[in-house]
């Protein structure tokens, strides 16, 4: 009898194993994407190709040269900002300190924050601004490089606005998005990160997304 009620058991908790695994939450893949059709084995079939992040190369607060492939199997989080910002920028990255205090330690996550002003943003500026706010190491990187690949990458990859205009109070507009990029370099959340319900909802989706991963690196 003792060892019907083990076997039960373990049943049981296969089976509700497997039932948590199926239950767990998952992030949408945002962004454009095209159906395309393949064969395999011998049969077409269609494919959704989804939009990723390019590669790209900048440098960051440090005067270090960082590509897509210094994110090479890492979930990150991308914003456009810049150091003389009246408006935004210090809201957003006094909420990003949140995220940044969450997972500093995690290996396999980091933040890039791309200054839309490389003219003003040097090295050294930037550095200061890291100082300023606190953040050390590599977990956080702020990016300075060439304006009209910042510019591109953040109309057409990250989907987020980011303009010159000298009309409006520091020359230039911006969107305060957190984008939540994956380490097949795809996006999968969007968070305002003026609010702070929000970049709260981006640091449990960062777990959410580093379970799923790992579910999948189990699999």
């Amino acid at each position: 009898m003792k060892k019907l009620i083990g076997l039960a058991l373990i049943a049981l908790t296969f089976t509700a194993c497997k039932f948590n695994d199926a239950d767990k939450p998952k992030l949408p893949i945002m962004g454009n994407r095209e159906a395309v059709t393949k064969t395999v084995n011998g049969k077409e079939i269609v494919d959704t190709v989804y939009q990723t992040i390019p590669d790209f190369k900048f440098v960051n607060q440090y005067g270090d040269t960082i590509t897509q492939n210094s994110l090479k199997g890492d979930i990150y989080v991308a914003d456009f900002f810049f150091t003389t910002c009246p408006s935004i920028c210090p809201i957003m990255h006094r909420n990003m300190l949140n995220v940044y205090n969450e997972f500093k330690n995690v290996p396999d996550f980091k933040i890039i924050s791309h200054t839309i002003d490389p003219k003003h943003d040097s090295v050294a500026v930037m550095k200061k601004y890291a100082d300023k706010l606190g953040i050390s190491g590599n977990s956080w990187w702020l990016l300075q490089g060439n304006k009209e690949q910042t510019y591109e990458l953040g109309q057409k990859n990250y989907l987020v606005a980011v303009k010159q205009d000298d009309g409006t109070p520091g020359g230039y507009v911006h969107q305060g998005w957190f984008v939540l990029v994956d380490k097949q370099k795809r996006i999968r959340g969007y968070y305002d990160g003026t609010d702070e319900k929000q970049v709260a909802r981006l640091i449990e989706d960062i777990k959410i997304l580093r379970a799923e991963v790992n579910t999948e690196i189990a699999q």
